[in-house]
């Protein structure tokens, strides 16, 4: 009887659960392991689960590399003063991993990694190319002379090579993107779960909400400033925020990508204030959330607004992504 009674609740599209014993019968879990399953439920408790109707089948990752600039626009060392090229082999190197991470757990999710080099010495593309062997991440060189007579002249080569790379990632975004799309840059160090909590919270929030949404994996601290209403949802794991401006690392779906292609186009023609004007006006229309705790860590000087996220253990992150 209790066989029949499984499995007659699962073909009503519930599941059971034995409190008395913390195990769930249906889903032959212990309560404490992942419940959810991906592409087709996510189950929290006590929530109960959401099907999952946005279902994601691969993701194209772009990161925008320069190891060579301290921090752009700005005179300040970032949080521990070492090299440009040290954040971005750490950044790097936990992006691997929370990609393997995933790869493990959904291997039919497609995962691709592209990289936008911005004019790296022989000696730090050696280093970089060292890390990357066997990970099916390609290397693409920012092409500087295509965009010169499409950006606006600059005052300094830096921020034109900032917008250049921003515009070329966005491009290869819309050329080469199938899903999602998760724009990158390479100041920032990720936690092993980040890639697997984006796609399976994106599934979970944007299939309640029923529309696509945009994700920024750093809760940054600019956020609580000003005392800005925000809304708490339920992601995966964790709680995330909505929020209402970004910088330009984020994911989204090509579809958004596709919509608003104007805003980020108008993005990389000329240094706006701030810089990511248009990209915020899409969020006065669109859902974006960004997670509490942070799944990343955005490494600039310890002071900025834009940069350390709080209750992270930064030494920690640092350390274990040498």
């Amino acid at each position: 009887m209790k066989k029949i009674f499984i499995k007659l609740a699962r073909l009503l599209g519930y599941e059971i659960i034995d409190q008395n014993n913390f195990v769930s019968p249906s889903l032959k879990k212990e309560l404490n392991d992942e419940l959810s399953i991906i592409n087709q439920k996510s189950i929290i408790l006590p929530l109960g689960n959401v099907s999952i109707t946005k279902k994601v089948k691969s993701l194209l990752i772009v990161l925008r590399m320069n190891t060579e600039v301290e921090i752009w626009d700005q005179s300040k060392k970032r949080l521990f003063e070492q090299p440009k090229i040290d954040y971005s082999i750490r950044s790097i190197n936990s992006l691997l991993k929370s990609i393997v991470d995933c790869r493990n757990k959904y291997p039919f999710i497609k995962i691709k990694t592209i990289i936008v080099d911005d004019q790296s010495k022989k000696v730090n593309l050696d280093r970089i190319r060292k890390l990357i062997q066997d990970q099916n991440v390609k290397i693409i060189s920012l092409d500087h002379e295509k965009y010169k007579s499409i950006i606006k002249k600059q005052k300094t080569t830096e921020t034109f090579s900032n917008l250049a790379s921003l515009l070329q990632s966005f491009e290869i975004g819309k050329n080469q993107g199938d899903d999602l799309i998760f724009f990158i840059e390479d100041d920032y160090i990720h936690s092993k779960t980040m890639i697997d909590e984006m796609i399976t919270s994106y599934e979970r929030v944007a299939s309640q909400v029923k529309k696509d949404i945009i994700m920024c994996p750093a809760d940054y601290p600019y956020h609580y400033m000003n005392n800005e209403k925000t809304n708490i949802l339920i992601g995966s794991k964790r709680h995330w925020r909505t929020i209402n401006k970004t910088l330009c690392t984020f994911m989204l779906s090509k579809d958004l990508l596709n919509k608003y292609w104007e805003n980020f186009y108008k993005t990389c023609l000329d240094r706006h204030e701030p810089f990511e004007k248009y990209i915020n006006e899409i969020y006065k229309n669109e859902v974006c959330i960004s997670p509490i705790k942070s799944l990343s860590l955005h490494l600039t000087n310890v002071n900025s607004n834009y940069g350390l996220s709080p209750f992270l253990d930064y030494k920690k992150l640092w350390e274990d992504n040498k």
